[in-house]
């Protein structure tokens, strides 16, 4: 892993500093309790090809679909978002 990004350690869970820096204060719909239940209990679980997991779970705060995706380690947060093509 010595390609992937740094990680910043919890509250509330592990997450890379552009999960945190970036995408945070432009979704401040995202909640992190909505995103520790996906990544713990997720509806849906697919492996990319550079080894990143998406893991998709139904966010009643939001109405919709919430996809969490994680670097390979399967425990850092690197980007998080509403699903609006979630089938």
């Amino acid at each position: 892993m010595v390609d992937e990004p740094e990680r910043l350690a919890p509250p509330p869970f592990w997450r890379t500093r552009y999960f945190a820096f970036d995408v945070l204060p432009r979704r401040d719909y995202l909640d992190p309790v909505e995103i520790r239940r996906v990544i713990e209990r997720p509806e849906r679980r697919e492996i990319q090809a550079d080894g990143r997991i998406r893991v998709w779970g139904y966010a009643a705060s939001l109405g919709g679909y919430l996809r969490v995706v994680l670097l390979p380690d399967g425990e850092t947060v690197h980007n998080a978002f509403l699903d609006e093509d979630y089938v």
